[in-house]
């Protein structure tokens, strides 16, 4: 596909995961791809890097300044920079719940302030926010990742309604599970990692984790022009987990 031809696109913590797997795909369907990162020292061409901390705003402002100078511009802007946390409310104190929520959700924000003077200028003008499962469904020891992920749900849809007639569309995407650097470094501190993976499987309807890949690809399609139609929306990548009910498999 080269549905991306002649666009430029932006993609925050873009170094690994499913931002890195979004920025190449991107790429491959014919987007020139800026990606902006903590650590962007694996980035490779095409892919180009710029870093910069989503907490610092000034920083911010400074790589889009600078991505924008570089492409001639900005059509896209992928929001994916992101934390975890674990706990529940008594878990973590003021000073994580302040980190987490400036990273994941104020930290998208300045990301798209930075942008929007730019994707207004564009025909094809979209957002996506990597939101999550977290944001619809209660999970257990995610208390103050899920009140992140129900801020960006919520931002996204705000958002959607602020810039529809400025011809800028804004979604979100909503992964279950994903088997990302993140996951795997929770699973490695776990007392056995095989068990807490298989736990984690087994709450997936189709019993594995989802790939980075399906992610980048659900962004791929909200991002792309040929989804001109599609804005204030939030498409879960999940294997069911927020819709399906299965019954149990008979033994």
């Amino acid at each position: 596909m080269s549905d991306f031809a002649g666009l430029k696109a932006l993609v925050t913590g873009g170094a690994s995961g499913i931002g890195r797997a979004t920025a190449e795909l991107l790429a491959e369907r014919g987007a020139q791809v800026a990606v902006l990162d903590l650590d962007p020292s694996s980035v490779d061409k095409p892919l180009l890097a710029y870093r910069a901390d989503v907490t610092d705003d000034t920083e911010v402002r400074e790589a889009v300044a600078a991505v924008v100078a570089d492409l001639g511009g900005l059509d896209i802007l992928i929001n994916n920079a992101g934390i975890g946390a674990q706990g529940t409310v008594e878990d973590n104190d003021d000073a994580e719940w302040h980190r987490v929520l400036d990273v994941n959700v104020v930290g998208m924000v300045r990301a798209a302030r930075a942008a929007l003077p730019h994707l207004r200028e564009s025909r094809h003008a979209a957002i996506v926010n990597t939101c999550s499962i977290a944001a619809t469904a209660g999970l257990p020891q995610r208390a103050l990742y899920s009140a992140t992920k129900g801020a960006v749900y919520s931002l996204t849809l705000a958002m959607a309604a602020d810039h529809l007639r400025e011809g800028i569309r804004v979604n979100c995407v909503n992964p279950g599970t994903a088997d990302t650097p993140w996951i795997g470094r929770l699973l490695s501190k776990a007392p056995d990692p095989a068990a807490e993976r298989a736990a984690l499987e087994a709450r997936q309807p189709t019993g594995r984790l989802v790939s980075a890949a399906e992610v980048a690809g659900a962004i791929a399609y909200l991002a792309s022009p040929l989804s001109g139609a599609t804005t204030g929306t939030a498409l879960a990548v999940d294997g069911g987990m927020q819709g399906l009910r299965l019954r149990p498999v008979d033994r």
